[in-house]
């Protein structure tokens, strides 16, 4: 029997047609032209040693020096392997589905009249605080099971649809059962300024002052503070007091603005810190300058202090560095009809770091598929592949302060690998509809293989 020479592994991967490595911007978001830049290895190779990357170059390298005593070697012949997806922005913990309003809106009433009706957003909250914590985890783990065989390995999970304590705290508990148990890293967000619920129609302070008074309950379950600041929600000021209480609490900050109309969001979002601002399908030009002259503070890595964040867990998180995250959702407008979308070009023309995401809901984009986000990131805002690819790891790792872990594929960073059945990558935003995701690993994980999930206790 021949005997093994090399270094001790536990999965190799060879031969790949093109390796995109995203490498060299753990430190900051990729802005303007960087975008286009995936670190490209043609006929790449790399190795991973438990749950992180060892080595990644060309393949003769990796063959070389690892797959002698790998436990696993796979042949990725023909085959684009990258980084593993990262939605940025989901609210994927939800009951019930708004097929009605669906079909209202398809015949021609607004989506803000449906929310100011009691439809929209409170519809959904009516469905989830009706039902059990474990009622939504056997939900939300079949829209999990769907995002991980599309390739998403990280995500944001927002609460939202309580609007009272007792249900917020409910769904982040369940983000955090499903945190434990699923595949898929799950970065909680507390979202309870998500509209004005029923009993406080009449009084939206008194609703802005029970927010702020759960947040120190709040603060153990979650990653992030986020405000829906819209018309028909919540205004410029509300949100301000809002996210200053949680920034003081030890929170980070997100904020959703510039959906429907520009209240002023990015510079809020600006100078509370915010990681990142979301939507921006209605910006102007200067918020956006502004936002690129955050962005460049990052370039060369030479970032203000970093500031520690209380992980779900209570432990440490990941790190806040000072830069602002442009998360375009180009679902929404789609799916709504309209045809104002985010200008991302531009934005990313400016220096803006921008990234994508689905923003999964039963309301207002019913996809968790990121692989079709990024084909419209192209059509519709202007992105090119490169871009969009960009976008969809390494930015949208930063725009959940988590870049330093996930994102890329460098030596001691997790190893969330997508195995994609193209041979360029262009194919994956130019054939559109069709999963192009092969096998995903999951922190040195082979948790999809053949497009089929393996069980969530698979060894390599």
């Amino acid at each position: 029997m021949k005997k093994k020479t090399g270094k001790q592994c536990d999965l190799v991967i060879l031969n790949t047609s093109e390796l995109l490595t995203l490498a060299g911007a753990s430190h900051g978001p990729r802005t303007g032209r960087e975008m286009r830049e995936l670190g490209l290895i043609r006929d790449g190779g790399l190795a991973i040693e438990g749950c992180e990357f060892v080595a990644v170059g060309p393949s003769r390298e990796i063959e070389s020096k690892y797959a002698g005593k790998a436990k696993r070697v796979i042949d990725a012949s023909g085959k684009v392997v990258m980084p593993g997806f990262i939605d940025p922005h989901t609210h994927a913990v939800f009951a019930g589905w708004r097929d009605k309003e669906w079909v209202m809106r398809l015949e021609g009433k607004e989506y803000l009249d449906i929310l100011k009706s009691g439809g929209g957003i409170l519809e959904t909250v009516r469905a989830t605080r009706a039902a059990s914590q474990e009622e939504l985890v056997t939900i939300t783990k079949k829209h999990l099971d769907t995002m991980l065989l599309h390739g998403t390995t990280t995500a944001e999970v927002k609460s939202g649809y309580g609007l009272d304590f007792e249900n917020e705290i409910k769904i982040l508990k369940v983000i955090e059962a499903l945190g434990e148990g699923h595949p898929i890293r799950l970065i909680p967000t507390f979202l309870g300024a998500h509209a004005v619920p029923a009993g406080y129609k009449d009084d939206p302070e008194g609703y802005v002052e029970a927010v702020m008074g759960w947040l120190p309950e709040v603060k153990p379950l979650a990653r992030f503070c986020d405000v829906f600041l819209e018309e028909g929600a919540f205004n410029l000021a509300q949100a301000e007091r809002i996210l200053a209480r949680a920034r003081g609490l030890g929170l980070a900050l997100k904020l959703h603005a510039g959906e429907f109309k520009d209240l002023g969001g990015v510079r809020l979002a600006l100078r509370l810190g915010a990681t990142s601002v979301d939507h921006l399908d209605y910006v102007s030009e200067g918020d956006m300058v502004e936002m690129a002259r955050g962005g460049k503070k990052v370039q060369g890595f030479n970032p203000p202090k970093a500031e520690k964040v209380q992980s779900a867990s209570g432990g440490k998180g990941s790190k806040v560095q000072g830069v602002t995250v442009a998360v375009l959702l180009p679902g929404v407008p789609f799916f709504l009809g309209r045809q104002r979308y985010a200008s991302a070009r531009v934005m990313i023309d400016l220096g803006v770091p921008v990234a994508i995401g689905t923003d999964f809901n039963p309301g207002t984009c019913p996809t968790p598929n990121m692989q079709l986000i990024m084909t419209l990131a192209c059509l519709e805002l202007g992105m090119t592949p490169e871009e969009a690819i960009s976008a969809a790891t390494i930015n949208a790792a930063h725009a959940l302060g988590y870049a330093h872990r996930v994102g890329s594929l460098e030596a001691g960073k997790r190893a969330d690998v997508l195995i994609l059945d193209v041979p360029t990558y262009t194919r994956l935003t130019y054939q559109f509809g069709v999963n192009h995701v092969e096998t995903v690993i999951k922190t040195g994980k082979v948790m999809v293989e053949g497009k089929r999930q393996m069980s969530y206790l698979a060894k390599i």
